[in-house]
């Protein structure tokens, strides 16, 4: 009976624990940025009028190129950033529950035997005493009892602290997905204009050849064939140079995926694929507020949450602290009446700060302090995100009026340097004028390809800042 009441008593002072939280009651902060997107900004192209809502569109809906999904998916399996992002993850978590342990009380058990032998010399009764003592028992030791909210404010900041590496692998999941679709997308834009260059350096060099064959004849002037070997030799030049862009673009897309990436998921020159990824779209009237979604915002906030919970902690801190050492168990002589009686112990101890030096309230007012940083930096991811979704609609909203205009603008010199190359054939005017057609073609059509590359990436963008799906 003795025993079950001091389990009784425990139970009973256990109950007493978190009653009282010192921590300011949380409210999410008003979002420092306005209730909708620029008019600029909001107006999308027709195109995008059917087009699925970047905001909760999955990455792997956005991914229309097989090639490009299976690229993604080797990125997230093999990515050493996600991998730290990850392991860092599960390292908060660990904290987390250690912190959280103190919340209640850990019991200990424990068993044990005792032999004491008594020698005949100093036995009254003239003989070698052999005496056994067994004992068993339950107990905790200096176990506080949160009346005031520490330790449960302590766990409460531990949380938020993991929820925050929680999002904030979540962020770097995203932005990997959105840097490995960019990188995929420019090794197709830098493919597309080596393929470019080359075509540009045979045309030259048959133009070249031609000309030679000219030249000995006489119907071309040496001024002409110098011209056209210049030109060559700009194109070879061309050619390196893309060639070695190709390599680097390769390279970086290895360094995402952590792998080899297979030459059967690169994307490939000669496809008449139009587009890697699909058109996405911000729906009319959207809240600028759905930006508080975003990973990396969520994880500024968690840790705003944190430090008001340290608040609570250093506040507490300040009272009483009321420790419980208790145990109860039984011992006896023989093993077969181990259980018959029954012993208890039960020790409190309340430590009170009296003197500190002021480090009580230093501790507050840093913890305050820490607060209004993290209010300040959450402020700032809230304005980050607004400004980055801004930018991306002001560039969605003009690229179908350039991406049209470019077109023109190659077809238009592509004629102006079929006329041009006309008349140096028939000898009506000099290789320059050709020469000059056929650097705006080149410089037009390198220009339209990094256009279609924008406009790609654009979506890739518009998709990561608004939080993916």
């Amino acid at each position: 009976m003795q025993t079950a009441w001091g389990v009784a008593a425990m139970a009973g002072f256990a109950g007493l624990a978190g009653c009282v939280s010192l921590a300011p009651d949380y409210e999410r902060p008003a979002a420092a940025i306005p209730d909708a997107w620029p008019q600029a900004a909001a107006s999308a192209p027709a195109d995008a009028a059917s087009a699925p809502s970047a905001y909760n569109l999955g990455w792997q809906e956005l991914v229309s190129s097989a090639r490009l999904r299976e690229v993604i998916a080797l990125a997230l399996a093999h990515n050493r950033d996600l991998r730290v992002a990850w392991l860092t993850m599960e390292q908060a978590r660990a904290a987390y529950r250690i912190q959280d342990a103190p919340t209640v009380p850990t019991i200990n058990g424990n068993a044990g035997m005792t032999a004491t032998r008594t020698p005949a010399e100093a036995s009254s009764a003239g003989v070698d005493v052999i005496s056994r003592t067994y004992s068993v028992g339950l107990g905790l030791s200096a176990w506080e009892l949160d009346v005031f909210g520490r330790v449960r404010s302590l766990s409460e900041a531990a949380l938020q602290t993991f929820l925050n590496t929680e999002q904030a692998q979540r962020s770097t999941q995203l932005s990997l997905i959105a840097d490995v679709a960019t990188a995929w997308l420019t090794l197709a834009a830098d493919q597309q204009l080596l393929v470019l260059a080359q075509q540009t350096l045979q045309s030259q060099q048959t133009t070249y050849q031609l000309t030679q064959q000219r030249q000995a004849l006489g119907a071309v002037s040496g001024l002409a064939l110098v011209q056209m070997q210049t030109s060559v030799e700009a194109a070879r030049l061309s050619v390196a140079t893309a060639a070695s862009q190709v390599q680097r673009d390769r390279h970086a897309l290895a360094l995402l995926t952590g792998r080899t990436v297979p030459d059967a998921w690169l994307p490939r020159p000669e496809d008449a694929e139009p587009a890697a990824t699909v058109l996405v779209s911000v729906p009319e009237g959207l809240p600028s507020s759905v930006l508080q979604r975003r990973p990396d915002v969520l994880a500024a906030e968690r840790l705003l949450q944190a430090a008001n919970a340290n608040i609570g902690a250093a506040r507490a801190a300040r009272f009483p602290r009321i420790s419980l050492t208790a145990t109860a168990g039984t011992a006896s002589r023989d093993l077969g009446d181990l259980f018959q009686g029954g012993a208890w112990s039960f020790v409190p101890s309340v430590s009170l700060p009296i003197f500190d030096g002021g480090a009580g309230a230093a501790a507050v007012r840093q913890a305050e302090i820490t607060r209004d940083l993290r209010l300040a930096s959450y402020d700032k991811a809230v304005q980050t995100a607004f400004r980055e979704v801004a930018d991306a609609l002001s560039v969605r909203a003009s690229l179908a009026e350039r991406l049209a205009a470019q077109q023109a603008l190659v077809l238009a010199n592509q004629r102006a340097y079929e006329m041009a190359h006309a008349r140096f054939q028939a000898g009506a005017d000099t290789y320059l004028a050709a020469l000059d057609a056929q650097r705006s073609l080149f410089s037009a059509q390198q220009a339209l390809i990094t256009l279609r590359l924008t406009e790609q990436a654009n979506r890739v963008t518009l998709y990561k800042v608004l939080g993916g799906g």
